[in-house]
């Protein structure tokens, strides 16, 4: 069954190692056969991986696209360690990306890491709110 891919003008797409872009108009693509195909607005450069969780959507894009993905493993189990450690609520989603990634599933595995992200945004914008409430505590206290 054919992937169905409709692109916006001059989006671009990902197939494979080629990096195709659109004209000045709509376009809806078929796609079929096993390549990794991501659209440009789900790539992530390294460069803009700034959070740990961030960096783990990285390293399982990099494991989508390579030819060996085996070799990102070390250094995913590395990362997803350190975050469980730190924040033990992220467990059942390390949980989920591992299943998907033991069936080289990545593109559900990056899917997950996804919301992975959008949680560690809420548990750093609440930690900030708390820090913020303390901060304004503080400076009642002091006054």
């Amino acid at each position: 069954m054919a992937l169905v891919i409709d692109l916006k003008p001059h989006e671009k797409i990902l197939i494979g190692e080629a990096v195709i872009t659109n004209d000045k108009q709509r376009t809806r693509m078929h796609i079929a056969g096993d390549a990794p195909i991501l659209r440009e607005k789900d790539v992530m450069q390294e460069d803009e991986a700034y959070t740990p969780c961030e960096r783990i959507y990285f390293l399982i894009q990099c494991m989508y696209l390579a030819r060996k993905p085996e070799l990102y493993f070390d250094q995913f189990y590395k990362e997803a360690d350190a975050i469980k450690k730190a924040a033990p609520s992220t467990a059942l989603f390390f949980i989920n990306i591992t299943n998907f990634i033991l069936k080289e599933n990545f593109y559900k595995a990056m899917k997950q890491a996804k919301e992975l992200m959008a949680f560690e945004k809420e548990l750093m914008d609440k930690a900030a709110g708390q820090e913020n409430a303390e901060q304004a505590s503080d400076t009642t206290e002091s006054a």
